[in-house]
């Protein structure tokens, strides 16, 4: 989740890093008493000590700039999982993920323990159609060991030119022996939205995650399910966020927006004044208050966390599945002087109610868990309380891909097994859909 925030270097950074550590130092004790920050000169002659004994002394010939990056990213990275410093490449590529359009496999990663893992593969991409799952281990990029890899530097070496092979060894919950997996990297154009009428009248729309325009591409997909419903509204919807690991915020407000006609949809605490933010609904539900279900697991982050809550804590929607991954923090944005930025951790996310997501997640109001034919899937599960240095809280296996459907009997065409085999959570949540138009039905007369 980010929020673009364009911010000055502080001089704690820029002149620190910008120039000799003594000059730093003696810049520091200059200043007006007003203006004086509070910088530990003992800890920064140390560090100027170590700088000039590593740069004399290691075994390799290392140069200044890089000893400094490198001090830079580890600063970053042990505040908690999801900052990082971002050089200028790193950075470009940020910004190519989010609008939709990038080059690299199509996975969503954290740290878990201090070991890479898969949060979720995406929809329609090299690492889904190879098989990667939520909860896989990255062990091994190409075969070099990624246990001491921060998280920017492994994302980095997956991500290349396109049509390009890549080895992954993977460790997997109930796999006695790693995977290896060869996945050929693409540019990964993905479609945030598919839809399909699951019945008449039972609309069915999948966010495989939030980009810019995915809040306009649902709007367009209600509007192609209630023309393959005769014309007719719908009765009812089921939203699908299974690993789903967020994207955007303005997209997941918005998507709020569209079912609730009033009310508080999220805000965030923080430290300072930009940090805290409150948004309300006002644009006036979409599907005028035809009931609605939403589906969780356990690789629904961040922007879908906010969806959920929002509409659970309103009484909007029912939400089914499993407890979410619990990544309610605020990610901001702070483009730097060298052409790189700087992403930091600025607040938490709290529901309408208060509810802090950070490290705790969505509990469903419904528990359903992924069925394997007859057996519960046994899915490794991660979550934001499992991450090395996550954030204190401060107060599935995803469903066989469904295409855009211009007909209602696409699944019978396609000879598909019985909804109940196929996805039980998705089978589920169209029942319980169905009681729900039911008492609404009868609530009206």
């Amino acid at each position: 989740m980010t929020s673009w925030i364009r911010k000055a270097s502080s001089l704690g950074v820029a002149a620190f890093f910008g120039f000799a550590i003594a000059i730093a130092i003696d810049a520091v004790a200059e200043r007006p008493a007003e203006n004086a920050v509070d910088v530990p000169l003992e800890q920064l002659r140390t560090y100027s000590d170590v700088l000039d004994q590593v740069r004399s002394d290691y075994v390799d010939d290392i140069s200044e700039s890089e000893l400094i990056e490198n001090s830079i990213r580890g600063m970053i990275s042990e505040l908690d999982p999801h900052s990082g410093y971002l050089d200028e490449e790193e950075f470009k590529s940020l910004r190519e993920s989010t609008s939709g359009e990038f080059g690299g496999l199509g996975i969503q990663v954290g740290m878990k323990d201090g070991v890479l893992t898969v949060i979720a593969p995406i929809d329609d991409t090299p690492a889904k159609k190879a098989g990667l799952e939520a909860g896989d281990k990255i062990i091994r990029i190409d075969g070099e060991l990624t246990q001491d890899m921060d998280l920017e530097a492994a994302v980095k070496r997956m991500r290349g030119k396109p049509e390009t092979d890549i080895d992954l060894t993977i460790a997997r919950q109930g796999e006695k022996k790693p995977l290896e997996f060869t996945i050929t990297r693409a540019i990964i154009k993905t479609e945030s939205v598919k839809h399909e009428l699951l019945e008449t009248g039972m609309g069915y729309i999948r966010i495989s995650q939030f980009q810019s325009r995915t809040v306009e591409q649902m709007h367009e997909a209600l509007d192609a399910l209630v023309e393959e419903n005769d014309d007719k509204p719908l009765k009812g919807l089921v939203l699908d966020l299974r690993n789903n690991p967020g994207g955007v915020l303005q997209g997941s407000v918005e998507m709020v927006d569209s079912f609730l006609e009033e009310g508080q949809i999220v805000y965030t605490k923080g430290r300072v004044a930009d940090a805290k933010m409150s948004f309300e609904a006002s644009r006036g539900d979409k599907l005028d208050g035809a009931p609605m279900v939403v589906l969780v697991n356990g690789g629904s982050a961040s922007a879908s966390e906010i969806v959920a809550g929002a509409l659970q804590d309103s009484g909007r929607a029912l939400v089914i599945g499993e407890r979410t991954f619990g990544k309610g923090s605020v990610q901001s944005i702070m483009p730097l002087s060298n052409g790189g930025a700087l992403r930091l951790t600025t607040a938490r996310y709290y529901t309408p109610n208060g509810r802090s997501i950070q490290a705790e997640g969505i509990e469903p109001d419904v528990k359903v868990h992924q069925l394997k034919v007859s057996d519960i899937e046994e899915v490794f599960s991660i979550s934001e309380a499992s991450l090395a240095g996550h954030l204190s809280n401060g107060n599935s296996e995803m469903m066989d891909v469904i295409k855009p459907s211009k007909d209602g009997e696409q699944a019978k065409k396609d000879n598909r097994e019985p909804l109940a085999i196929r996805d039980y959570q998705l089978y589920e949540a169209l029942n319980m859909l169905k009681g729900m138009v039911i008492v609404s039905k009868n609530t009206r007369r």
